[in-house]
């Protein structure tokens, strides 16, 4: 059973049918999202048939994108722990904290989810090839998954990304090409390839399925939490499609019958070396211009123009949420306090939830009766350079 129809413009609404390749709106060039029947599904598909399934994403197969179930390619991804920050909770006076940790996932990041389901929809629709720009982690996944999928696959990274990151990709059998820039530099690199030899562009939402597997999240924390979301998710955000995924998520879970109307406030937490969405939110603006001299350790982080910056801005303003900067020094220092009191070497882009976290609660925002959860969205080992000097 499987209730995935079509394909619709986030911006314009222009509709599209599923079983076509498809990047961006042919319309005004903005994402794709995968929408659901939703009215059959409610009278079908409850809750409680989740209870004896495999702990991976793959349990909310009747609302993912992949019709076919020998197409699912799976290396077990997702269902990843959401910790109680009990030892973190006490060093900071505050009794609701919760880590949920995405570096347990398959390649060791939150990647392992959106790159799943962009590789099993792009097998089941015939795609021999991909391509994507990456910072790092986003494109191990790829790797991973495309070889599974026997697929070919092909990675843009700046020249400048830990070497973990390289060797990784390459170890998968993935043809790298080192540039010299930023992801969007290896965007407009990659981009020549997918025109010139028909490769399928699965760059963070310039398809549509990445996506799908990020709002698997979504579906998690609602069901760890029994159905009953926390007060604010703090989550570091590049290309924003983990955050946009949670809130189309908590939209369909809320459309099933299996969640209510109250929804967390959704934080974005960004470097102040890359903060394009913390600036336009700040601004009251629709789209995030582009930030100049991008710099950050936070990899994930150093994205100076996210193609879903609206929907990212959209998700954070409807649920009365907020944009926060921080430092380098700040979100490293606080990767070391995860560390020391939890135990998860957390990746820089998780420290920064919890800096983000410090400053909202400091300035009142955050309340000491909120239930709050921190995204660590991958491992440390792979920036272990950080802690090299």
């Amino acid at each position: 059973m499987n209730f995935f129809t079509h394909l619709e413009c986030g911006y314009c609404g222009e509709k599209y049918p599923a079983d076509k390749l498809w990047n961006l709106c042919a319309k005004c060039s903005k994402p794709l999202l995968a929408k659901y029947d939703l009215d059959t599904a409610k009278k079908s598909f409850a809750k409680e048939a989740l209870k004896n399934r495999s702990e991976n994403l793959w349990r909310y197969h009747e609302m993912l994108p992949v019709k076919d179930d020998k197409f699912r390619i799976t290396l077990n991804e997702g269902f990843t722990p959401l910790y109680f920050a009990k030892n973190l909770g006490k060093e900071l006076n505050f009794k609701n904290l919760y880590i949920k940790d995405e570096g347990v996932n398959p390649t060791t990041s939150f990647k392992a989810r959106g790159l799943c389901l962009a590789i099993s929809r792009a097998k089941e629709l015939g795609v021999k090839e991909v391509s994507i720009p990456s910072a790092g982690n986003a494109a191990g996944a790829m790797s991973a998954y495309a070889a599974l999928a026997e697929m070919k696959a092909y990675v843009f990274m700046p020249k400048d990304v830990p070497v973990p990151f390289i060797a990784e990709c390459k170890a998968l059998g993935a043809e790298v090409t080192l540039i010299e820039g930023l992801i969007t530099d290896c965007g407009k690199a990659a981009a020549k390839g997918v025109k010139k030899y028909g490769r399928f562009d699965v760059s963070t939402l310039k398809e549509p399925y990445r996506i799908e597997g990020k709002k698997t999240m979504g579906y998690e924390i609602a069901e760890q939490m029994n159905w009953k979301l926390p007060d604010v998710i703090i989550y570091p955000t590049g290309g924003g499609t983990g955050m946009v995924g949670m809130w189309k998520a908590f939209d369909e879970m809320e459309k099933l019958g299996w969640i209510n109307s109250n929804r967390p406030r959704m934080v974005t937490v960004q470097s102040s070396g890359c903060a394009p969405i913390v600036r336009a939110f700040e601004n009251n603006e629709e789209f995030a211009e582009t930030w100049q001299g991008a710099k950050t350790i936070a990899d994930g982080l150093r994205v100076p123009a996210a193609i879903g910056d609206f929907l990212i801005l959209k998700a954070i303003r409807e649920s009365k949420g907020v944009a926060v900067a921080v430092s380098d020094e700040e979100l490293l220092e606080c990767t070391n306090q995860i560390g020391r009191t939890q135990g998860i070497f957390a990746a820089p882009e998780g420290g920064a939830t919890l800096a983000a976290f410090i400053k909202l609660r400091s300035s009142g925002w955050i309340k000491d009766s909120d239930k709050v959860v921190l995204f660590n969205t991958g491992s440390g080992h792979k920036y272990a350079n950080l802690w090299a000097k």
